[in-house]
C-alpha cells in the first residue's frame, strides 16, 4: 500500500515538472468578457448550481448514514468526505483532461494535465468545477452499496479509479465529443444532466462492489431469505433526501450551462414532478404489499424519480415527467426486492435508485423527447422521441449508451474490486464487522454516549 501511494506522489510531482508551459487562453477572463458581455450571468449561474451539487455530498452522507447502523456512522461520514477529497485531486491531475480534452479517436481527451497550459482558462476552470462535482457524485453513490463491510483503504483506491478512469472515459464518450455522442441514430446518445454518466456509472460500480464483497452478516438466514437490518435514523435519511432534492435543482437546471436559456423553468418543474411521482408510486406499491406506509421506500422512490428524470428533463413535457417518476418508483421497489432475492446486499438501495433508474432515464429520452429544446443549445437540432413521431432512432442510441454504461462500469468495477481483494482483502474481519467500522477503522464512534459493542 505504501508503494502504491509513493508511486502516485512521484507521478504527481513528475507530471507537474513536465507539464507544458504553453500560453494560456484567457486566465483573467478579459477576452471572454469582451466577446460575451453577458458571460458573468452565466458564470454565476453555473457556479451557484455547482455549489448546490457539491452540497449534495451532505445529502448522500445523511441518507446513507440514516439507512445504516449507528456503529458505522463515522465510517460513512469519512467515505462521503474522502470521495470529494480524492475526486478533486484525481480529476485535477488527469481526469478532466481525459474527459474534456481534445478528442482522440472518439475514445479519450488529450491536452495539458493539472489544469495548466491551454487549460488555464476561465471557461475551462468553470467547466472543470462543474464536471468535478458530477464526478464526486458518481463516486459517492458506490459508498451506499458497499456500506458496513468495505475497508477504508479499498475505498481510497476505488474512489481514485472512478475519478481517474471510469467516470472520465465514459463522460468523454457522451459529453466530450466521443463515439457515443456520434452514433448514427437519432442525434447520437443523449444524456442531458447525467442519468447515465453519473448515476448508471455509480450504480453499476456499486453493484460490482456489493457482489464482490458479499452480504453483511445476518442479512440472509440459513434458508436464504433476506432479513431486515434496520438503519439507525429515518430522520437523517429524510434530511438527506430533502438535501438531495434541493441540490437536484442545481444538478438539472444548471446543466443548461446558460442562465439565458429560459427552459430552466421547465427543467425545474420536471425535476420536481418526477421526484414527487416516484415517492408516491413507491410508498403506494409497498403499502399494497405490506399495509404499512414505508417511509424508507418513499424516500428512495423520491430519489429514483430524480435520477430517472435527469437525462430527459430538458426535452419533455410535465406529464411525461410524472410518468417517468411513477415508473421509477415501481422500478426502485422491484429492484430492492429483486436484488435481495438474488442474495445481493445493498444496504441503502443505491443500485436500484441510481443504477436501474439511470438506465430508465436514458431510455425515456428516446420515448418522451418532444422536440422543443435543442441539445444544450436552442439552435441545435431537437431530439424527438418515439411517442412524438421520432421513430426508433433516438431510442436505439439511448439503448446503446445505456448498455455501454452498464458493461463499462460494472466490468471495470468488478475487476477493480477483485484485484484489490486478491492483493490485500477488501472486506473487514468478522469481528470488526460485528463491532462496527467506526472504532476499528477510525477510532471514533459517531455517538460515544450511546456506543455499544453489540451488532
Amino acid at each position: 500500500m505504501r508503494k502504491i501511494w509513493l508511486s502516485l506522489l512521484v507521478a504527481l510531482f513528475l507530471g507537474i515538472s513536465l507539464a507544458g508551459l504553453s500560453f494560456a487562453q484567457d486566465p483573467t477572463g478579459a477576452s471572454t468578457l469582451e466577446a460575451n458581455p453577458q458571460a458573468p450571468v452565466d458564470y454565476v449561474w453555473v457556479l451557484v448550481c455547482g455549489f448546490l451539487v457539491m452540497f449534495m455530498q451532505a445529502g448522500f452522507a445523511m441518507v446513507e448514514t440514516g439507512f445504516c447502523r449507528a456503529k458505522n456512522a463515522t465510517n460513512l461520514m469519512a467515505k462521503n468526505t474522502i470521495d470529494f477529497v480524492i475526486g478533486s485531486l484525481c480529476f485535477f491531475i488527469i481526469g478532466y483532461t481525459v474527459m474534456k480534452g481534445a478528442d482522440k479517436f472518439g475514445l479519450f481527451g488529450t491536452g495539458s494535465l493539472f489544469l495548466r497550459g491551454e487549460m488555464y482558462d476561465v471557461g475551462k476552470y468553470l467547466d472543470f468545477f462543474w464536471q468535478l462535482v458530477f464526478c464526486a457524485t458518481a463516486a459517492t453513490i458506490v459508498s451506499g452499496a458497499v456500506a458496513e463491510r468495505l475497508k477504508f483503504k479499498a475505498y481510497f483506491i476505488y474512489s481514485a479509479m472512478v475519478s481517474l478512469i471510469i467516470y472520465p472515459f465514459y463522460g468523454h464518450w457522451v459529453w466530450g465529443g466521443g463515439w457515443l455522442s456520434k452514433l448514427p441514430f437519432g442525434l447520437g446518445h443523449l444524456d442531458f444532466a447525467g442519468s447515465g454518466v453519473v448515476h448508471t456509472i455509480g450504480g453499476m460500480v456499486g453493484l460490482a462492489g456489493a457482489i464482490a464483497l458479499g452480504p453483511r452478516f445476518g442479512k440472509f438466514g440459513k434458508d436464504g431469505k433476506p432479513r431486515a437490518i434496520l438503519g439507525h435514523s429515518i430522520t437523517l435519511a429524510a434530511l438527506g433526501t430533502f438535501i438531495l432534492w434541493f441540490g437536484w435543482f442545481g444538478f438539472n437546471p444548471g446543466s443548461t450551462f446558460n442562465a439565458h436559456h429560459l427552459r430552466i423553468s421547465v427543467i425545474a418543474v420536471n425535476t420536481n414532478l418526477a421526484a414527487a411521482a416516484g415517492a408516491f408510486a413507491a410508498i403506494m406499491i409497498v403499502f399494497l404489499k405490506t399495509k404499512k406506509w414505508d417511509v424508507g421506500m418513499m424516500l428512495n422512490g423520491c430519489l429514483a424519480g430524480l435520477v430517472a428524470v435527469t437525462a430527459p428533463c430538458a426535452w419533455i413535457e410535465a406529464w411525461a415527467a410524472v410518468v417517468i417518476g411513477l415508473i421509477a418508483g415501481l422500478i426502485v421497489v422491484l429492484g430492492v426486492y429483486g436484488f435481495e432475492r438474488l442474495g445481493i446486499d445493498d444496504p441503502v438501495g443505491a443500485v436500484s435508485v441510481h443504477g436501474l433508474n439511470g438506465i430508465w432515464g436514458l431510455i425515456s429520452v428516446g420515448l418522451f423527447a418532444d422536440g422543443t429544446y435543442g441539445n444544450y443549445s436552442t439552435s441545435a437540432p431537437f431530439p424527438l422521441g418515439l411517442f412524438y413521431g421520432g421513430g426508433t432512432g433516438q431510442l436505439i442510441a439511448q439503448a446503446i449508451g445505456a448498455a455501454v454504461a452498464v458493461i463499462w462500469a460494472f466490468g471495470l468495477g468488478f475487476i477493480m474490486f477483485k484485484i484489490m481483494d486478491a492483493m490485500f482483502g477488501i472486506r473487514i474481519s468478522p469481528q470488526e464487522e460485528l463491532k462496527g467500522l467506526d472504532i476499528p477503522e477510525h477510532g471514533t464512534p459517531a455517538y460515544p454516549d450511546f456506543y455499544t459493542m453489540s451488532s
